[in-house]
């Protein structure tokens, strides 16, 4: 417990360092960019030798425009308890301003200084099980412990009242990265409780939602609640795996608000999501409390399995957390790894071409992580811009280009627009829910992994559509309004309420089109098997039922291969036997058992139609079913026609123009045919006719502002 010292303590310090709000102020309208942001993260405290000068020199040279400061080093501003130091800091931040470069500061909460561990252990995170975290690693608190939080507003308040004022300071990153980092502390327990008796009321209430007559777990008094730690209740899981996502959303919107109460208004709030698709982070909820997502993306594939495939993916969902742009906080700049076995460095053109990718996916922000490899300790081999050398290189040199084309042209990219027919229903529940349950372990009983899982086929229908050179957005199942896409995709929705549902069901009796595979509609929203024929409230909208699965022991193919993919027309893992009402197959089984049964259906309904997958299909079969669908919606056009390295980006910017990126993800030079209105190739300045055949170089881009 903290002190009356400590409590008196902060309640001076947050008058002293701002006053607060009171009640909780909006968030403000998405940032107005007069250009693309380029540049990286900059630590001067890593250095190992005083460089600050020439570093902002060669910054400056390459065409940076931003740098992200101080997210990483709480020991510094906070040497002791109590005793703030701003003057390291504040020589960067004037050096960056004079040279004409913006600062996007962090607060600096992800990493506690050694002086707090020692003199709080409780705030260090006990995980399920009893182990208690040690200090030495990163992010290994309890985000809820009274004294972190005590410390943490201290320190938040006093650097957002400091910088409130000074013009070099665009924004704000609340912490980094933030997970819920597996915290089960006494307290996190006890308010879990308190959250489950306001959602259930009673345990009664709560031992039938969550079927606790099984095993005669039963509770009667909130205080029987066990811990999670032994749970074997599906509902218990997921409602902890909510409430692990509640706390991230709580904590991170809690630092936003206590910027806005102490920061300039001209300043905007955002937050680095550590990638996307998070079990235990609500990147949705999250989002609702920042003027502009951020996200760290990192692409794995680099040399020749570099492709942009992984940095579209997790553009378009972050892109869709607020339905506009975002920022990329960091990405690769040289080689990326914890280790130096996975060093491997980009091609020449690979680091230009990634930066526009970034920005034909709707980013408004390109920052590498970071300027300099640091010298020592867990992150050596994660290298920026400059290698530990610290002098101009090859990588420098590529990015100096790229930043010198975009102080021409980044007026004309920034705030680009994006609209997309196509949506994918993201859902988190079933994620966690069927890791629960899986439907593909490599092993019964033991401890092995799965084949195959819910991120998995998110990500293959994914691939699929960017293989076909088609936009993408997400949606979740808080999304009322559907009726903006020609295309709904809904993989293994296997958690849901009768509301969402239904919802489905009305998009598609309206006129909308649905893809959805199986496992859906299976479980209500406390991941109960619903004690109706599957597929439940589903059944009229998708026309037929079943009461039997079956795991596959070996891949089976369909019969006739019906969608031409020859080797790949195979199924695996699953298959639903799929009775049919009012259906059409338009697959089925080669099987003498399974054969009985349709693999793949189709059903008008009402206005629309839905496509249902009752089994794991293929990578190639996959992106047939789904070129099948857009055939019939009219979505193919001359993009899903262009070579198989060629990728097309499609947007609007702020002058109301098309802008058109075609992308040549190979080694080899790449020609196609430009099928659209002329226009004018930004990076080169020349014309583009309409149907005109375009070359493009190794690793190579095209940008066509339309006429």
């Amino acid at each position: 417990m903290l002190t009356r010292r400590l409590l008196a303590g902060a309640v001076a310090c947050a008058i002293a360092a701002c006053a607060p709000a009171g009640a909780a102020t909006a968030a403000a309208t998405q940032p107005d960019f007069p250009t693309v942001l380029y540049g990286a993260a900059y630590y001067h405290e890593y250095m190992p030798y005083e460089r600050l000068d020439k570093d902002v020199q060669m910054i400056k040279a390459a065409g940076f425009n931003v740098v992200r400061l101080g997210e990483s080093t709480w020991s510094l501003w906070e040497p002791e308890d109590g005793r703030f130091d701003y003057a390291w800091m504040d020589r960067v931040v004037d050096a960056m301003g004079k040279a004409g470069i913006k600062v996007i500061m962090g607060t600096p909460t992800y990493s506690i200084p050694a002086w707090m561990a020692h003199q709080h252990p409780e705030i260090l995170a006990t995980k399920l099980g009893g182990a208690k975290n040690t200090y030495g690693m990163r992010q290994n608190m309890n985000t809820d412990a009274p004294a972190y939080r005590f410390y943490a507003e201290r320190l938040i308040r006093r650097i957002a009242a400091h910088y409130k004022d000074n013009p070099n300071v665009i924004g704000w990153q609340v912490d980094n990265e933030t997970g819920s980092y597996g915290a089960a502390n006494d307290g996190v327990f006890i308010r879990f409780q308190h959250y489950l008796e306001k959602k259930f009321g009673t345990p009664e209430n709560l031992s039938r939602a969550w079927f606790l007559n099984y095993w005669g777990q039963n509770l009667h008094t909130w205080e029987d609640l066990p811990r999670p730690d032994g749970a074997q209740s599906t509902g218990y899981k997921l409602e902890w795996s909510r409430w692990g996502q509640m706390r991230v959303t709580d904590f991170l919107h809690w630092q936003a608000q206590l910027i806005r109460e102490c920061a300039g208004p001209r300043q905007f709030v955002t937050h680095d999501f550590s990638g996307s698709l998070h079990a235990d982070v609500n990147e949705e909820a999250v989002a609702r409390g920042l003027d502009i997502p951020g996200v760290n993306i990192y692409h794995w594939g680099t040399q020749d399995q570099y492709n942009g495939a992984d940095q579209k993916l997790q553009a378009d969902f972050t892109r869709s957390l607020k339905g506009g742009n975002f920022l990329v906080t960091e990405t690769n700049a040289q080689t990326t790894d914890w280790s130096s076995s996975f060093q491997y460095p980009p091609y020449d053109g690979q680091f230009r071409e990634d930066v526009y990718t970034h920005l034909s996916n709707g980013a408004d922000m390109v920052e590498y992580w970071h300027w300099a490899s640091i010298h020592a300790n867990q992150e050596t081999y994660w290298k920026g811009v400059l290698s530990h050398d610290l002098e101009p290189n090859r990588a420098y040199a590529e990015m100096s280009r790229t930043g010198h084309e975009l102080q021409k042209i980044g007026p004309r990219l920034v705030g680009l627009r994006i609209h997309n027919d196509v949506a994918i229903l993201w859902s988190r529940d079933s994620l966690n829910a069927v890791n629960d349950m899986p439907f593909a372990k490599s092993s019964q009983w033991g401890a092995g992994g799965s084949n195959a899982d819910y991120g998995a086929q998110v990500r293959q229908i994914h691939r699929a559509l960017y293989d076909l050179n088609v936009g993408t957005d997400f949606v979740f199942p808080e999304t009322q309004d559907l009726s903006a896409y020609k295309v709904l995709i809904v993989p293994m929705l296997y958690v849901a309420d009768d509301a969402l549902l239904q919802r489905i069901a009305d998009y598609v009796r309206k006129g909308g089109h649905v893809v959805m595979t199986f496992k859906s509609g299976f479980t209500n929203e406390n991941a109960a098997v619903r004690w109706t024929m599957a597929p439940g409230p589903l059944r009229q909208a998708l026309g037929f039922h079943y009461q039997e699965f079956s795991n596959l022991a070996q891949p089976l193919a369909l019969k006739g291969d019906p969608y031409h993919t020859g080797a790949d027309n195979k199924v695996r893992y699953w298959a639903e036997f799929l009775q049919l009402d009012t259906a059409k197959a338009l697959a089925w089984y080669d099987h003498p058992f399974f054969g009985r049964w349709p693999a793949i259906t189709s059903n008008q309904y009402g206005s629309g139609k839905a496509v249902y997958e009752g089994t794991y299909l293929s990578d190639q079969l996959q992106k047939a079913v789904l070129q099948s669908v857009l055939q019939e919606q009219g979505l193919i056009g001359p993009d899903q026609q262009l070579p198989a390295n060629i990728q097309a980006r499609t947007g609007v910017n702020r002058f109301g123009k098309t802008i058109r990126y075609y992308f040549n993800y190979s080694g080899a030079p790449a020609s196609f045919a430009y099928r659209h209105k002329a226009g004018t190739d930004l990076l080169t300045s020349h014309a583009v006719k309409a149907d005109e055949t375009v070359n493009l170089g190794p690793w190579d881009l095209a940008i066509v502002e339309e006429n």
